[in-house]
């Protein structure tokens, strides 16, 4: 088994003053990271400042983003691509229950996105709400995010989630970690970290507070 992967998703929150100010109080320089790789997916107005100050102060943390475009570079106003996202991020979320529902990202859309941020060199992280949802062959990490437990304070049992992880895992040969998300906190982050079957976290609400989302990365 590889690195747990322990990412936090800002939504839309956090200007870039507030965002800084969250990676000062980041507490993790004292915990053992030997498994575990630190994601932060900011927003994009503070992608390049985030990326920067991590650089400058040598953060054990890796950048991700929160959505790609599904086009390539050009006449697609408004839109940020892969490319773009290459100067800052390693990882990109893809397929959120968010964009699915907000913004009516369907199958097809996901699946562009998919194919352009591997054939660009960014990482997808793909998310699910259940087992039976169709998941593009090029990812390799998935997100299990039962649509109850996404910013309810109600998380799935980590044996259920354990049991949809090798459900997902076992549908397809390509996937290599499943996270858990949905309502993670300090207190039950190490429930589902030590299941067989689940490679990590992703946690939204509790990431916004930098000492809640330092102590999720000491106790997972």
């Amino acid at each position: 088994m590889g690195n747990h992967l322990i990412l936090a998703n800002w939504k839309s929150n956090k200007s870039v003053i507030e965002a800084l100010g969250w990676l000062k109080m980041l507490n993790i320089s004292e915990t053992n990271l030997e498994n575990k790789e630190v994601i932060v997916c900011p927003s994009f107005t503070a992608l390049q400042e985030v990326s920067k100050f991590v650089a400058e102060n040598s953060l054990p943390v890796k950048i991700g983003t929160q959505d790609v475009s599904p086009f390539k570079e050009g006449s697609y106003t408004g839109e940020i691509n892969a490319i773009q996202i290459k100067e800052f991020a390693k990882y990109v979320l893809i397929g959120h229950s968010e964009r699915r529902e907000n913004f009516h990202e369907d199958d097809n859309v996901l699946a562009n996105k998919v194919s352009i941020a591997v054939s660009s060199g960014v990482i997808p992280i793909y998310c699910v709400s259940d087992v039976g949802m169709k998941i593009p062959s090029e990812v390799k990490i998935v997100a299990y995010e039962p649509l109850s437990a996404i910013g309810t304070g109600n998380s799935d049992t980590p044996e259920d989630a354990n049991s949809v992880a090798k459900a997902i895992k076992d549908a397809n040969a390509n996937i290599t970690s499943v996270l858990y998300g949905g309502s993670v906190t300090p207190e039950n982050v190490a429930n589902f970290t030590k299941m067989e079957n689940i490679d990590g976290v992703l946690v939204g609400k509790a990431s916004l507070d930098a000492s809640d989302f330092s102590k999720i990365v000491q106790n997972a």
